[in-house]
């Protein structure tokens, strides 16, 4: 299986300046406008009223840009549009219609249709479906229509009224005023459903200078669902889940982006420390230590095998694999790619990215039956390189640990604001140091997994890891805790 080339790497990042919903705005923005007075053959003083309008425009792009307005907040995006509306008297017509138009066929057929059959196989009549998505989607990229078009429809409104009117600044000014306190008390008041950070750092259990495995292998379902997971055909990792600990209440990290959820994980601490705040990663690499770090203070080697974004965050400990491949064949390369990884390096921690249900879901759906289906390939693909791990006699004094990075949502298989299906995900370990049978039904973060990592391999903690260690999963007889 291909690597991620460096055009690919590149690409994902320009990629994301559109999928990412806080980028898309003004760049959406901005193009629509040039678009709409391209023709217009407008003299330089027509141009410099055009820029000047811009720029006293900017307050309120910034005001979006740092306001995401998620899950049901964005219903009241309408409330500053319609104010605007009430004492403006100005609608812009043909350039409000080009921009809903431009977004449609820029999220359903750009999107949803020619980018997901050229990298993914994805049927050319995709947008018979995927326009019924975008309009529930609810996660933070450029695909959640009701985000995205009230803040669209108001920055346009607004630009282009500066450019045919003279602007009364104190009026604009009360009114910038009352979009940034109305944004600042809805945020305050009512965005209470991020998860609780753990404000102190891994301290349940002293560090572990006594490794209890050889080896650790994680393996990531990216983007599967709690509920379509308990729906699915899957014997093997229900079977294994059955034979070791099963962590019912894991909740991911907000937002729950991949790069975010990947960062968080091998990090044990939250985006406010590690510095990866969505998948657009402005600045590479992470401001804390990883578990890789860890590791290699104990002389043990550790990789991620993943798409092209993780390179963003965790740099050469992420081995790619390409992203552009038909979806029914990713996972599959994965395992051979695994396989390979395994044969040369003989790692001590290996974690591998399975992305083929997370890929149905963003293009097709979490509510359909190819979701599942999925989730029951990439079932039998695990259990294959289970097998093949111990034919090579690497499953001994192994501890597996299965889950997904976050959940997803409807729409288009959305995940970001934590929206009904992403918070909990299936999370469950096993091995020869873990309790067989076992359920643990308190709450716990995936910031747990790093230092759990690190204790069962004898490494120390992550410089900034908070996650408490799982030792309700570790057999008594083997412990090293109180």
């Amino acid at each position: 299986m291909k690597k991620a080339s460096k055009f690919e790497k590149v690409a994902a990042r320009c990629w994301n300046l559109l999928n990412e919903g806080k980028p898309f705005t003004p760049i959406f923005v901005m193009g629509t406008m040039v678009l709409f007075h391209l023709f217009d053959g407008i003299t330089f003083e027509e141009g410099k009223q055009l820029w000047n309008s811009l720029l006293f425009t900017i307050p309120l792009f910034v005001l979006y840009y740092v306001y995401d307005y998620p899950l049901f907040l964005r219903n009241y995006l309408w409330v500053p549009y319609v104010v605007f509306l009430m004492i403006w008297s100005f609608v812009p017509t043909g350039l409000l219609l080009l921009a809903v138009s431009l977004y449609f066929f820029f999220t359903v057929f750009f999107w949803g249709t020619l980018y997901y059959h050229l990298r993914i196989g994805t049927t050319w009549l995709n947008f018979t479906r995927f326009w019924k998505l975008v309009l529930k989607n609810s996660d933070s990229t450029s695909g959640n229509a009701q985000e995205q078009l009230p803040k669209v429809l108001l920055l346009l409104s607004v630009w282009e009224y500066g450019v045919q009117h003279d602007i009364h600044v104190p009026s604009f000014i009360t009114f910038y005023a009352f979009v940034f306190v109305w944004s600042f008390i809805l945020h305050r008041y009512l965005f209470d459903w991020k998860p609780k950070v753990i404000e102190r750092y891994t301290d349940n259990v002293p560090p572990n200078d006594q490794p209890l495995s050889d080896r650790v292998i994680v393996l990531v379902v990216d983007g599967m669902r709690k509920d379509r997971f308990e729906q699915a055909n899957a014997p093997f990792l229900k079977s294994l889940r059955a034979n070791g600990t099963d962590f019912t209440q894991m909740e991911t990290v907000y937002p729950a982006r991949t790069v975010v959820c990947f960062t968080s994980m091998l990090t044990g601490t939250y985006p406010f420390e590690h510095g990866i705040r969505s998948n657009m990663v402005w600045k590479l690499g992470i401001r804390v230590e990883s578990i890789f770090d860890s590791l290699r203070k104990v002389e043990k080697k550790g990789k991620v095998l993943g798409i092209a974004h993780l390179v963003d965050s965790l740099g050469n400990d992420v081995e790619t694999v390409t992203a552009v491949m038909h979806n029914d064949v990713a996972d599959r390369n994965i395992v051979e790619r695994a396989k390979q990884i395994m044969t040369e390096q003989d790692l001590h921690l290996f974690v591998v990215q399975f992305i083929g249900t997370d890929q149905t879901g963003h293009s097709r759906g979490v509510h359909y039956d190819e979701y599942v289906q999925k989730i029951e390939e990439v079932d039998q693909l695990i259990k294959q390189f289970f097998e093949w791990l111990h034919e090579q006699g690497k499953s001994e004094n192994t501890t597996f640990i299965v889950c997904a990075d976050h959940g997803q949502a409807d729409g288009i298989g959305g995940h970001g604001h934590l929206d009904e299906g992403e918070r909990y995900v299936p999370f469950f370990m096993y091995g020869p140091m873990i309790e067989k049978g076992k359920r643990v039904d308190d709450k716990h973060s995936l910031v747990s997994l790093a230092p759990t990592i690190a204790y069962l391999l004898g490494a120390p903690y992550p410089s900034h890891s908070r996650g408490p260690v799982l030792v309700e999963a570790l057999k008594k007889e083997g412990k090293r805790w109180k």
